[in-house]
């Protein structure tokens, strides 16, 4: 097991937890402060729809019977304001049987028509101004409307551009780190391409050096006696030597098999440096596509909020002209009595 390289996986998974929860706790926070600042809005333009009814129950409540339009409807005085019976032949208790008023005939024709004109014309004037009225008012909701559809979108795109510095920083890091984790690898293996060099060279300096392989045959011979010492002696037979150059293949396949497991744990530290990238890319997609669902729902959220606006701005403007074309017929039709 390489302690070393699952040390470091350890840490490099360690590093990208780290990271992304910084980063989901970022994004949240945000969508905080996004939800705070809609709200804040909707209560903005609640309490301006509310000001506005209050101020109109306010004119309603303080106009006086006698500036109404149908106070001639409803005057308490109208019987003694009336005329007295039988002043001329435009008495109303003329009928039709006593032939003695006839359509066109009345002696205040021309009064009446000018009343009447004039009383037409208050009337055009008044939807006039009703008119402008409900066009500035729904003027000011659209530019209110427009105005909070540009701080969504701008919100929107301070978000992604931090969401791109964050990835961007997220990027970085990874690299300069793969970066220097191989330099830290590659100089961990020169060092030891060097440390075994030195050590091979010390070794054949030695081995040359020595007195096995320079053949000195005083080194077998015992300073007691005849006797040869066995860790000099040169005469080997050829068993002895079959078996040194056994052993010396069985090092062989041992340094070959050593360094096909180098090349494997290399390539398995490949394949898991691949699947990180692949693990980080699929990461990535997944993020683009819940952005692009949470942007898909914002839209459609925003769709209907004005579908909202516009019908209550339809709402409030058929609530305010629902009494004119009323005040109209009894007004006309006091007109006839008379």
């Amino acid at each position: 097991i390489d302690k070393d390289a699952l040390d470091v996986q350890v840490k490099e998974r360690k590093i990208q937890e780290a990271i992304e929860k910084a980063r989901h706790e970022k994004f949240a926070n945000d969508m905080k402060r996004n939800d705070r600042l809609m709200c804040l809005l909707e209560e903005q333009q609640k309490r301006e729809i509310k000001d506005m009814n209050k101020a109109l129950k306010e004119f309603q409540k303080n106009q006086t019977p006698e500036t109404r339009r149908e106070f001639d409807l409803n005057d308490p005085q109208a019987l003694k304001k009336d005329r007295p019976a039988r002043v001329s032949d435009t008495d109303p208790r003329c009928t039709i049987s006593g032939m003695q008023k006839f359509a066109g005939e009345d002696l205040n024709y021309e009064q009446r028509m000018k009343f009447q004109k004039e009383q037409l014309r208050e009337w055009s004037l008044q939807q006039q101004k009703d008119w402008k009225t409900a066009l500035a008012d729904q003027k000011l909701a659209d530019d209110l409307y427009d105005k909070y559809r540009v701080e969504i979108d701008r919100k929107i795109l301070e978000l992604q551009r931090q969401e791109e510095e964050s990835r961007r920083a997220v990027c970085t890091a990874t690299k300069d780190f793969n970066r220097i984790q191989a330099a830290e690898l590659a100089y961990k293996k020169e060092l030891d391409k060097s440390q075994t060099l030195r050590d091979n060279m010390d070794e054949i300096t030695f081995l040359l050096r020595g007195d096995f392989l320079s053949e000195n045959p005083a080194q077998a011979l015992s300073p007691l006696g005849d006797r040869v010492l066995v860790d000099r002696w040169k005469g080997m037979s050829p068993e002895q030597l079959m078996a040194i150059r056994h052993y010396q293949k069985e090092q062989v396949q041992e340094n070959l098999r050593m360094k096909e497991q180098e090349r494997q744990r290399d390539a398995e530290w490949d394949r898991q440096r691949v699947q990180a990238a692949r693990a980080q890319i699929l990461l990535e997609r997944e993020q683009q596509r819940q952005h692009r669902e949470r942007r898909r729902d914002l839209d459609f959220m925003n769709g209907e909020l004005s579908q909202e606006q516009r019908a209550k701005n339809i709402y409030l403007k058929e609530e305010a002209y629902s009494n004119v074309p009323t005040a109209q017929y009894y007004a006309q039709f006091n007109t006839t009595t008379r």
